[in-house]
């Protein structure tokens, strides 16, 4: 297997569907980049919590003029706080394209990436360029409360994180700009249901077949 092989991977799937542990694994295993796109979004509510600015276009656009993805992965964005704001948020078009713009850059730069979302498959790497292999994450509702429940360390009771993980799966499924879909060619992953060897077995056996090629 050629290091310099291209390998773009897409990473999509519904909110603590385990998608981005998934993404973290085949990333450090095949040495590729890692981007989670749901990390900016993540990082605009929290911008927009803290400072509640007045226009929040420009001041987003100015702030992610100045930004890096890896001070962004730093920082602390799982709080409950932030994750019952990014879903509405997330819906907006202008904010959407701020990102984007964001991760396209960042994408064109690398042909060895992993970007995990929601709309990865379908919008972001649906073409120039293209993904190479496509998977979907999905996971049980209680399960995946569970374990986002223990993520947040219990700070919220869990039929509350419960709540909003059904709210915002139903917002991602639901919204008009780029909404959350399975694409026809993606492999479905269906995380209550393998651990995480599992996981990353079945997935390399897709990611290997590609680089074989």
């Amino acid at each position: 297997m050629s290091k310099l092989k291209k390998l773009i991977i897409a990473c999509d799937g519904e909110s603590a569907s385990g998608k981005s542990t998934a993404a973290k694994l085949v990333s450090k295993k095949y040495k590729i980049l890692l981007i989670n796109s749901g990390l900016l979004y993540r990082y605009c509510s929290k911008l927009i919590i803290k400072e509640k600015p007045k226009n929040i276009i420009p001041f987003l656009k100015k702030k992610f003029k100045k930004i890096s993805y890896k001070s962004i992965v730093k920082q602390k964005l799982h709080s409950e706080e932030i994750s019952n704001h990014v879903g509405i948020l997330a819906k907006n078009k202008k904010i959407r394209k701020i990102v984007n713009q964001l991760q396209m850059k960042i994408i064109k730069r690398n042909n060895r990436i992993c970007v995990e979302g929601r709309d990865i498959a379908s919008k972001i790497l649906s073409k120039n360029p293209k993904y190479d292999l496509a998977f979907y994450f999905k996971c049980n509702l209680e399960v995946a409360a569970y374990r986002r429940w223990l993520d947040i360390k219990k700070s919220v009771p869990l039929k509350e994180v419960k709540r909003s993980l059904k709210i915002r799966t139903s917002l991602d499924k639901k919204r008009k700009n780029s909404p959350l879909i399975k694409v026809k060619d993606a492999i479905l992953i269906k995380t209550d249901k393998l651990d995480k060897k599992q996981v990353l077995t079945k997935m390399s056996k897709s990611i290997d077949k590609v680089l074989k090629n």
